[in-house]
């Protein structure tokens, strides 16, 4: 078996080079800190995106994206096929797990100020790939087509309406019509399983590539010790423990899945009333209950225009941040912008639980 390993990896370095491959690992270190463990994340996000791809594959299958057929779909898979309600509970949980970890990764990167020269284009990938990951959940929160997901895109594609200018024209663009109906399913069907994922897909590579290219980075408190801090290679100290927290990571998945199956709730009926609780998911929630607590008009501008602009702005900026925080270290700046990013958090978490309460 040892000699056909070898000729094995002979023949494929003679047409891909693996020797290069190998000898640039081999150099690959990653620094060893207390916040070390902040560098996982992003690895853990890599794996809940693959299980992603691979459980959505195994859905569209048996998924028939149109009105009349959607609901009964996901019934029959989940009902008839065997663990069609398990691969289902996966990919629903995968997906809620996907946003948690990328965003504790995109919080530590921040955190870390790890997003400075030269790792700009590293951080402006990750977060068009982190508002590809809230498509996702948005896209993909209607497709079964029950009634808690057709009343919370009704309200979500309302609020991308108030948007000045081009807000209708991105709601009819959304909806497929005026109005959520089969054309707006069959239209989130495809971004949810071909635009997004292609998008994805690219800015992954060029984010790996720019990660495996520029190594990982040190926190700010331990730049002038770089020489004397301690590390590991990369491959295979670093890269085993990244897969043993994949390890781990799946067998959270699998208990959530197989104790927690996600309900798949009533069809969908556009002339019914809207049910009580109409909420979105949980990463939505406290852009949605802040929302909820805007009056009508703050002068003469619309309450939800607002708030709406207000987020907007904010996703911006904090996206932009590499380019306009370019000496924040220990002074006060850098201060500034650590207790703003506390402030980020503690936001989120609050209005998501009073959200989640009420």
């Amino acid at each position: 078996m040892k000699g056909i390993g070898q000729k094995l990896y002979h023949w494929l370095d003679e047409r891909v080079h693996l020797d290069q491959l190998v000898e640039f690992m081999d150099k690959k270190s990653v620094p060893m800190h207390r916040g070390s463990i902040w560098y996982y994340f992003g690895g853990v996000s890599l794996f809940l995106f693959i299980v992603q791809v691979v459980t959505g594959i195994l859905l569209l299958l048996y998924y028939k994206g149109s009105e009349q057929l959607a609901f009964e779909s996901i019934q029959f898979l989940m009902s008839k096929v065997s663990f069609g309600w398990l691969v289902r509970s996966v990919h629903s949980w995968s997906a809620n797990l996907f946003v948690l970890s990328a965003m504790i990764h995109m919080f530590s990167v921040f955190f870390e100020r790890a997003y400075r020269f030269p790792r700009e284009l590293t951080w402006l990938t990750g977060m068009f790939m982190f508002f590809l990951a809230l498509g996702f959940g948005f896209s993909g929160y209607l497709l079964p087509w029950n009634e808690l997901a057709l009343f919370a895109t009704k309200v979500g594609t309302e609020i991308v309406g108030v948007v000045p200018g081009i807000g209708k024209p991105l709601m009819i663009l959304l909806r497929g019509g005026p109005e959520v109906s089969g054309a707006t399913l069959s239209r989130f069907f495809g971004f949810h399983v071909a635009v997004l994922p292609g998008i994805f897909v690219v800015l992954l590579t060029i984010h790996l590539l720019l990660v495996q290219r520029q190594g990982m980075s040190y926190p700010l408190r331990k730049e002038e010790e770089r020489e004397s801090l301690k590390t590991i290679p990369f491959f295979p100290n670093f890269l085993l423990r990244d897969l043993l927290l994949w390890l781990v990571v799946l067998n959270v998945l699998a208990i959530l899945a197989v104790f927690f199956p996600w309900e798949l709730g009533r069809k969908a009926d556009a002339f019914a009333p809207a049910p009580a609780g109409i909420r979105p998911e949980w990463y939505f929630l406290f852009m949605f209950q802040t929302l909820k607590v805007f009056p009508a008009k703050v002068w003469a501008i619309d309450g939800d225009v607002l708030g709406v602009g207000l987020f907007a702005l904010a996703g911006i900026l904090w996206t932009l941040v590499p380019f306009w925080d370019r000496k924040s270290r220990h002074g006060e700046k850098g201060r500034l912008l650590t207790w703003t990013g506390i402030g980020v958090v503690l936001y989120i978490l609050v209005l998501t639980v009073i959200g989640w309460l009420a």
